[in-house]
């Protein structure tokens, strides 16, 4: 077990603390040696060696003398790495629909993954039987120490008490963070997941061309946004923000004249609603490109007001359509009032995405600071 077990809230940025920055070149360009580490950290050669010792006392950096090159001139360096193979962390993402479970070493890598219906009934009873099944998953690696839990869930999210709202699930109040944290004895950060998946793209796949700023869009039974600032991502101390309401012009998925809310067009049951009420297959062209439009044109109204560097895209509502983005880029193109033209980028991690949202949520507090979330 890591330090004492609690909910404690998720650190969705990237860590400048002189441990953090180290850890992360560790983690980033690892097997690696000190003195070239003293190079791209812009380090001191003594901060870095005293933030590689705490790192190696505190169990997460590990010295590999058998991969010295013995070719080398001089006195041998010794590489280090994180220690992959003896710590890890457990996460789940709690769908409207089905759970991801998942177990990953500390580079964000998971070791295993699978996913399960997400239960039905009270809140208290479904979140008990994933944590358990979540322990299940944590008992086949007992040759591995355990530092933190995660949790990425849809709806608004208390991340200091683990507490979850969930509309589309019924649940009001949900104890998730204690209820995983009780199982599992250990530590737990419960994360929205729109906000989870814009971290992973932050932090364990960082692009050098991100910008200072961007907009991350998430479209399968729900839809969502988050902001990414200099390195964090947004997270208003009143929770999430919703994007569900936004007026967009669909009317096959309209019940009655006039513009719908963007949730209106999103999901599965909507498509199925619309292919009943127009006599489309919900796959046809007709309905895919309607919802294709209305989500450009929505990103586009907020887009247009927010001004990000970058928008990043995930979600089977931007994937499923034969023709891919394109068509939600060109809606994107003709509602856009700004001048110069940017391109919907889909997110680096494809199907996995919801994978890894749960992973850098039960990652997030360990990267944001590694000593102080060691003996925190």
């Amino acid at each position: 077990m890591g330090p004492s077990a609690a909910v404690v809230p998720a650190a969705l940025r990237v860590g400048t603390s002189p441990a953090a920055v180290v850890f992360a070149r560790v983690r980033v360009g690892g097997p690696v040696t000190r003195d070239l580490l003293a190079d791209s950290a812009e380090l001191s050669s003594a901060t870095v060696n005293r933030q590689v010792h705490a790192l190696i006392d505190a169990g997460l950096v590990v010295e590999r003398p058998d991969l010295v090159d013995a070719g080398g001139i001089g006195r041998p360096k010794v590489p280090l790495t994180l220690n992959r193979d003896g710590l890890a962390v457990a996460a789940m993402h709690i769908g409207a629909r089905r759970t991801l479970l998942a177990v990953a070493d500390l580079s964000g890598r998971a070791l295993y993954s699978h996913a399960v219906l997400t239960p039905a009934g009270e809140a208290a009873d479904a979140v008990g039987e994933l944590a358990h099944a979540l322990a299940e998953l944590v008992a086949r690696f007992s040759g591995r120490r355990f530092l933190w839990a995660g949790v990425a869930v849809g709806g608004d999210v208390d991340e200091t008490t683990g507490t979850v709202d969930h509309p589309v699930r019924g649940w009001r109040g949900a104890p998730v963070g204690k209820i995983v944290q009780e199982v599992l004895g250990l530590p737990v950060s419960v994360c929205e997941h729109v906000q989870a998946m814009a971290a992973a793209e932050l932090v364990l796949a960082p692009s050098r061309e991100a910008g200072r700023s961007s907009m991350y869009w998430y479209a399968r039974e729900t839809v969502g946004m988050a902001l990414t600032l200099d390195g964090h991502v947004h997270v208003p101390s009143t929770g999430a923000g919703t994007v569900a309401h936004i007026p967009v012009q669909a009317p096959r998925f309209a019940d009655e004249p006039g513009p719908v809310g963007l949730q209106q067009v999103i999901g599965s049951a909507a498509l199925a609603a619309a292919a009943e009420r127009t006599g489309f297959s919900p796959s046809s062209p007709a309905l895919l490109d309607e919802r294709a439009r209305a989500l450009g044109e929505a990103i586009a109204a907020i887009g247009d007001a927010v001004n990000p560097d970058t928008i990043i895209v995930a979600g089977d509502a931007f994937a499923d359509h034969p023709r891919g983005l394109a068509p939600v880029q060109a809606a994107f193109d003709a509602a856009r009032h700004l001048p110069h033209r940017l391109e919907l980028t889909p997110t680096r991690f494809g199907l996995g995405v919801q994978e890894a949202a749960a992973v850098v949520v039960a990652l997030s507090v360990l990267y944001a600071d590694p000593l102080v979330a060691m003996t925190g």
